[in-house]
This record gives C-alpha cells, structure tokens and sequence, in this order.
C-alpha cells in the first residue's frame, strides 16, 4: 500500500501535466476566441482539480461530428434555389433565405402571451410541436402539458421537445399523462456524457411553439410562471416574442424538425407546402439558427457587422450582457462616432455573477459615450436589438458569449420599418421606466470586476 502511494505522489503530478497538455491541445483545436482559450488554459493550468473535470463537461463548443448528424436545415442548393427567386439571405453563411409576406405580431406581456400559447395549442388540428428551455411544475407549465395532452388525445401529433438542464426538475410522472395519450416527450443533450464530447456545455436555448405548420411563436419566453400565466398574481418577469405566420414558419419547422430528430431519433414528415404568404402588408423575414449544428457564426458575425455600419442609432436589450470583446469594441468605435448607443438591461437580474462581470463592460461603453439604462421595476429578459430603421433582431439569444458561440439559439432578422417602429416604442417605455448610468467602483470590486470578466467567457 505504501508502495502505490509512493508511485502515485511520484508519478501523478506528471500524469496530470500530461493529461492537461492532451487537453490543451484539444482547446486550441476548438478555434475558440483568444480570450476563451485563454480562460480555459488558466482554469485548466491553475486549477487543474476544478478546471480539468469542468472541461471535460463543459468545454466543448463547435462539434464536426454533431453538425454532420444533425444536418436538416438546408443545404447550399436550396439557398441557390431561393436566390433565383429573388429571395436571397445577406449572407452566404446564412442557413433560411430572406421569406416575404409574413405577418407578426408582438407577444410583450406574460398574461397575453400565455393566453396566445394555450388558444394556438387548443386549436391545432394536425400538429403541435413544442421546444423551451425551461417548463417548470407550476401553474403555468401544468396548463401548457394539460392542453397538449388534450390535443395528444384527440389524435393531434404533439411533441414537446425539453431541455435536459433547463427541465432538469421535470420528472417522468409529469410527463406521463402526455405520453400515455400519445404525445412524445424528448430531452435535448443528456448531462451525462462521455467525455470530451462538451454536450453538457451545448444547450437548447431555443423556444418555439408551431401549429400546424401554419403558425409559430418564438422569442424570449420559456414555459414558466415567471415568464407567462393567466393572471397577474406574482411579480412577473418583462419579455417578448413574437407570434408569425407566413413562408418564414416553414424555416421554423425545419429548425425544430432537426433538433426532435436529433434528440429523439424520430424523423418528422416533411412539409407537404409551404405556408401561404399572408394578405395585406407582408413583412420580410430571415429565420437565424446558431449553434453547434450551423456552420460558422453567422448570428454573431451579422451582428458585429450592423454595429459597425450602423449610422443613427444601437439599441440592445438584453438581461446579461457579457459581450465578446469585438462586440464591446464595436459599441465603443460607434459611440465615439456619435451613433446614439443605449444598452437596456434588468438593474438586479436572476444572476448576480452576471451582474457583476457585466459592470467593466458597460462602464466602458458608457465612457466612450454610449448610455446605459438599468430597469428597475422588476427582472428584464427581454431580448432586442435594434441598428437604425431596419432590421430588428428578436429571438431567443442573450448578448453573453454562451448564447453567441455555444447554446443552440433561434432569432428572427425584421425587415419592416412598421414593426421595428412599434417595438422601438415597447422599448422606449421600457427605457421611461430604468435608471441611466452605471456608477464607478473602488479599486478592489474594480480588480475582482476584472477577474469575472478574465473568466466571462466560462459563464
């Protein structure tokens, strides 16, 4: 015994300086971002006993062999295709063509949009499918399972796609009732894992309710009291979605297609016709999935691009905001050019290390001219960026580098100066409601604000 012991003090150091280096070399694979890899390596070097095993769990990003698994959204072909018709994306990373003639609507307080969900899912006659982050055992959630199972019931294909660390509370009893009368319940990305895989890193960020391939909801709102309910009774969080339907739904189907065939290893049929482009005004759409299962960073990319051109006005709203370093100095290069830079976030959110890593950013924006306006009256998860007329961008992405580089995220690019006007005007009002400023800190929370953000892109 007392042999081993001398082997392993004799040779363990050397084993784990070996293994760190095996990892090492499989973050620099990664392609990551300076500073991500950079945090990586301090977590990894100077914290081997925490760092080593949270890499193994939660360090991967980009995954060659999942893309190619998970590979359903549309091929080069099909954007070719969409080109000649005059419907070409911004991009040619793009993954859906710009689709004309949607309808939207605004979904921006909790009752209406929980009123909107549970009406859309009692009426489908065909289809219902469902994908959030979170569904809780609450009032709320149970509502939403009783009217799927309802629909289950009565013979409509129903499939709720969770989460599995969003819905991690969520047990198979109650799931039960939907499942015995013929839905199908699936959790996206196990938290168990082999290793060096990075599944427990990569979450389904995404929400999306679609019914009959008619009409979806997407947005910021997971299924939960604190999100949406049928009344007003409990301090309720502020957010937004939106309700669409048109040619773009079509795109919204074969996003969520991929994802249940890839966490319940069931293909969906594919659409007989595209949703009919809606009467009257229709709006201009581009449907942008990111993630693991989207090459490249198009999402980040088009963003960090609008900053850059924009010309009068960057408006983001946003409940954490821990942007990537070209994002900050984007912000920053706009201000000093007198672009009116205004960032809108909860003044406490639901997570106080956010709060505090976010403070060096937005103190840095606010000095290079750029305001930033806290929301007091309650949490913000809200998520909105506005650059000038058009477009708005609305989806499911926070602006911190997990949701820009790692989650599984959905957003929808508005080219329609009407609704970009009406929610400029949302905006506004949610503005009247905020303090402006952030205030300066002493020099030591100055140095640990520092150290969070060394470590933000591991948040």
């Amino acid at each position: 015994m007392l042999r081993v012991l001398l082997l392993i003090l004799a040779f363990g150091p050397l084993v784990g300086f070996l293994f760190a280096l095996v990892l090492l070399v499989h973050l620099v694979r990664q392609r990551r971002s300076p500073i991500s890899t950079i945090a990586w390596v301090l977590a990894i070097f100077l914290l081997p006993v925490v760092g080593v095993p949270f890499y193994m769990v939660f360090g991967g990003r980009k995954m060659k062999y999942m893309t190619a698994r998970k590979d359903a959204l549309p091929r080069a072909e099909q954007l070719a295709e969409a080109a000649r018709k005059g419907e070409a994306p911004q991009s040619t990373e793009a993954v859906f063509p710009l689709r004309d003639g949607n309808d939207v609507g605004l979904l921006t307080g909790g009752e209406d949009a929980f009123r909107t969900v549970v009406e859309l899912i009692k009426s489908a006659q065909q289809s219902v499918y469902v994908a959030t982050f979170i569904l809780r055992n609450d009032d709320t959630g149970r509502a939403i399972l009783a009217a799927l199972t309802e629909r289950a019931r009565a013979g409509v294909q129903v499939r709720l796609l969770l989460d599995a660390l969003g819905c991690r509370k969520i047990k198979k009893r109650h799931l039960a009732p939907l499942r015995e009368d013929g839905g199908r319940c699936a959790f996206f990305m196990p938290m168990i894992h082999v290793p060096f895989q990075g599944r427990a890193n990569l979450r389904n960020h995404r929400k999306i309710v679609l019914v009959d391939r008619r009409t979806a909801i997407i947005g910021g709102m997971n299924l939960a009291e604190e999100y949406m309910g049928p009344t007003p009774g409990r301090p309720r969080w502020h957010d937004l979605s939106l309700s669409v339907k048109g040619p773009v739904v079509s795109d919204i189907y074969a996003v969520f297609s991929s994802d249940w065939e890839f966490a319940a290893k069931e293909a969906l049929p594919p659409p007989q016709e595209e949703p009919a482009a809606q009467a009257g005004e229709g709006v201009r759409l581009e449907l942008v999935p990111s993630g693991p299962d989207a090459r490249g960073d198009y999402l980040f990319d088009t963003i960090v691009a609008s900053l850059f051109s924009a010309r009068r006005r960057i408006y983001i709203m946003t409940p954490y905001f821990i942007p990537d370093e070209m994002i900050v100095k984007a912000l920053c290069i706009a201000a000093r050019r007198g672009v009116d830079v205004r960032i809108v976030v909860p003044a406490v959110s639901n997570h106080l290390i956010a709060d505090l890593v976010r403070r060096s950013y937005l103190r840095q924006i606010q000095e290079a001219g750029g305001k930033v306006h806290r929301f007091t009256p309650g949490m913000l998860h809200g998520k909105l960026i506005l650059v000038d007329d058009s477009p708005a961008i609305v989806g499911s992405m926070n602006m911190d580098m997990r949701s820009l580089f790692l989650n599984y995220e959905i957003a929808c690019f508005i080219h329609s100066e009407r609704v970009v006007a009406e929610l400029a005007a949302w905006m506004a009002g949610i503005r009247a409601q905020c303090e402006e400023g952030v205030r300066d800190v002493a020099v030591p929370v100055e140095f640990i604000e520092g150290v969070g953000r060394l470590l933000a892109p591991l948040l």
